[in-house]
C-alpha cells in the first residue's frame, strides 16, 4: 500500500511526541479501511527499541508485542477511541492547523461538550450554554481587530457578538456577498441558542448537545475562512487542478504548506 510522504512524516512526528526516547527506523502504511463512515489506517512503525502499531482518527499506538494480531488491535482501536469519536465529529469541520489558529476557543468548546457528558440537572445543562457562550465570544476575541471596522463607524461592544461576527464575516469573504450572509446568519443563530440556554430552566441534553454542536460548527466555519485568508490558500491545485489540497505542518521549520495529495504540488513555507 502507498504510504504517501506526508503522511509518514506526520506519523513520525507523532511517534517523535509520544515516544521521545525511542527513534524511527521504518514507517509503513499497511491498511486503510472504513468502519462506520471513519476512515482508519494502519502504520506499521518500528523504532531503535520497539515496533508498534500506529492507528489514525484519531491516532493513538500500540505496542506490537501486546498486540501482535493486525485486525485485533484495530478492532480494539475502534473500540477505545468511539467516544472519543464521537465527541471529535461535532467538530469535523475544523483541521490540525483551524484548531492551532483557534487554540482558546476550542479548549473553550471542549469544556463545554466534556460539561454536556457529565451534565444530568437542568442548571447543569444551562452550564453547558454558558461555556459556549464563553467559546464564541473567545472566537471573537481571537480575530476582532479595530482594523475589521469601517471608517467612521463606531466598533461594537466587547460583548457583542452579532455584530462583530458581522464584520469578520466580511472581512473573511470579501468578493462572497452570499458567504459572508451566510457566516452572519448561522453565526447570530447560535448565539441565540446558547443564549436561550443559558436562561431555559427546563433545559434537557438534547438542547445541550445542539447547542455544543452549533458552537462547533460556528468555531469551524470561522476557522476554515480565516486559515484561508491568512495563507492565501488556493481551492485547487495550480498545477494538476485537483482539489485534493491539505495542510502539511512542517516541525523543523514551524511552518505550514499546502500540498496537493494528487500531483505532490507543494506552496511556499509560510510562517505558523
Amino acid at each position: 500500500m502507498e504510504s504517501p510522504e506526508h503522511e509518514r512524516r506526520s506519523v513520525t512526528e507523532y511517534m517523535r511526541l509520544e515516544a521521545d526516547d525511542e527513534n524511527v527506523i521504518h514507517a509503513e502504511k499497511i491498511s486503510s479501511e472504513r468502519v462506520m463512515g471513519h476512515e482508519y489506517d494502519v502504520w506499521d512503525v518500528e523504532t531503535d527499541k520497539n515496533r508498534w502499531w500506529v492507528i489514525t482518527n484519531p491516532t493513538n499506538l500500540y505496542l506490537q508485542s501486546e498486540f501482535k494480531s493486525m485486525d485485533y488491535v484495530l478492532s480494539f482501536h475502534i473500540g477505545l477511541m468511539h467516544r472519543v469519536v464521537a465527541q471529535q465529529a461535532r467538530s469535523a469541520r475544523a483541521g490540525e492547523e483551524e484548531r492551532d489558529r483557534l487554540g482558546e476557543p476550542w479548549r473553550k468548546w471542549e469544556q463545554a461538550a466534556k460539561a454536556s457528558e457529565d451534565a444530568d440537572e437542568a442548571e447543569e445543562f444551562q452550564a453547558v450554554g454558558m461555556r459556549c457562550r464563553e467559546a464564541l465570544l473567545s472566537l471573537v476575541g481571537a480575530i476582532a481587530t479595530s482594523d475589521l471596522v469601517p471608517p467612521g463607524t463606531d466598533p461594537p461592544k466587547k460583548g457583542d457578538f452579532v455584530h462583530w461576527t458581522e464584520h469578520i464575516a466580511a472581512a473573511l469573504a470579501p468578493s462572497s456577498r452570499a458567504i459572508r450572509s451566510y457566516l452572519a446568519k448561522e453565526a447570530a443563530s447560535a448565539w441565540t441558542l446558547v443564549n436561550w440556554l443559558t436562561h431555559e430552566t427546563n433545559a434537557g441534553r438534547f438542547d445541550a448537545v445542539i447547542a455544543v454542536d452549533a458552537t462547533a460548527s460556528i468555531l469551524g466555519l470561522f476557522g476554515t475562512a480565516l486559515v484561508r485568508l491568512e495563507r492565501g490558500q488556493p481551492q485547487r491545485c495550480p498545477r494538476c487542478a485537483s482539489y485534493r489540497l491539505a495542510s502539511d505542518y512542517r516541525s523543523e521549520f514551524d511552518t505550514y504548506v499546502t500540498i496537493c495529495e494528487a500531483c505532490e504540488w507543494e506552496s511556499e513555507p509560510r510562517s505558523a
